[in-house]
């Protein structure tokens, strides 16, 4: 292995340097066995070796959506397809995750549906945490957040800010896709603009919340592309220090509209790839998540070897990805603390901060 590239990557980033765009992209050039080898030296220094992983349930409210993106399988297409769950049904959902699993964390996403208020989202927060005060409500990713302000003629902040009284927790990274105009045009012309997005993360962040990014990859993006939407978030996070993790995972193509175009996922070779490079430009974000949900369960222990530190979740329940034709099967904490133990890998539970609630011996 050519060293003179393994000491200047690792030490970029160990000293907090920012790699620049031509930098980034020389990444792609480099055999997977040294971008390996870097990001999992990273991984060691910055994180050692211990993998974490969360309890949860991913709740999808409703698949009505006005977005309608091109790389989605999970909207209706006709309203006789549609729903939106009661509350009842969510709360239903919650006290299931944590009377049978001990869930921490709930997800609650779903579709950009203009008959959905405001108000309907106060009432919904606020009773969770009166019913479950114990529970993280980690939701709403930033199109949501942008929709509901835009639907009611409010400010990124005010909304922000309302929900966040409700009982509102933290955001997750979804509707990133690549945060590149050109391919959001391409894929997703009816969701937010990439600068949309940065800046209901940079309010959210702003007024105290912390936050996660995600990247989906593996459809019509470039190398390029990646790299841009990585420094952009860099740059966010450089500024604000509100992401506690960045998440990347590939594109699933069955029952989408690019199917015809793009028949089948990244093969496992570009996620590790793009995993690793993730690791190494990211400096100053910590958490490097692996996806089994998209993954499945070897590839993600592979991704351990690449940069991630942390496994992601039990996703008791989880309808997007599979409606573009994943399977998908809930994990219990014993398959996920197995599965990292036969790597040879400490476990222990955290919460949506990252703090460990439980290492298991």
């Amino acid at each position: 292995m050519n060293t003179d590239y393994y000491d200047f990557y690792v030490d970029k980033n160990l000293s907090g340097e920012d790699l620049s765009f031509d930098e980034a992209l020389r990444l792609f050039e480099l055999p997977l066995p040294t971008l390996g080898r870097i990001a999992d030296e990273l991984r060691r220094k910055r994180c050692g070796e211990l993998v974490t992983f969360v309890i949860d349930r991913n709740i999808s409210y409703t698949n009505r959506c006005v977005s309608k993106c091109k790389f989605c399988a999970f909207y209706a297409k006709q309203e006789q397809e549609s729903y939106r769950l009661s509350k009842h049904a969510i709360l239903s959902k919650i006290k299931e995750a944590v009377d049978t699993g001990g869930a921490t964390q709930i997800l609650i996403q779903g579709g950009l549906d203009p008959s959905i208020g405001l108000e309907w989202f106060e009432d919904l927060f606020a009773t969770i945490k009166h019913q479950f005060p114990q529970v993280h409500i980690h939701s709403l990713s930033p199109p949501e957040i942008f929709f509901i302000a835009t639907n009611e003629g409010m400010s990124i902040e005010d909304t922000i800010a309302r929900l966040r009284a409700a009982g509102l927790d933290s955001l997750p990274g979804g509707g990133a896709e690549i945060l590149s105009d050109r391919i959001r045009q391409l894929i997703s012309p009816g969701k937010v603009s990439a600068d949309g997005w940065l800046k209901v993360m940079d309010i959210a962040q702003g007024m105290g919340m912390k936050t996660t990014a995600t990247m989906m990859f593996g459809h019509i993006e470039r190398d390029e592309d990646i790299i841009e939407h990585l420094l952009r978030v860099l740059e966010l996070q450089n500024r604000r220090h509100g992401f506690t993790a960045f998440i990347p995972w590939t594109f699933q193509p069955w029952h989408t509209q690019l199917y015809p175009e793009i028949r089948a996922p990244a093969p496992v070779t570009r996620y590790l790839q793009v995993l690793a490079i993730s690791r190494i430009v990211l400096h100053s974000i910590r958490n490097i998540q692996a996806s089994w949900l998209t993954q499945g369960i070897e590839t993600a222990k592979l991704a351990l070897f690449f940069g991630a530190n942390d496994f992601g979740g039990t996703i008791l329940e989880e309808k997007v990805v599979t409606a573009a034709g994943r399977a998908h099967k809930p994990k219990k904490a014993e398959e996920i603390v197995k599965a990292i133990r036969s790597v040879g890998r400490p476990v222990a539970q955290r919460n949506t901060y990252y703090e460990i609630l439980k290492y298991y011996g």
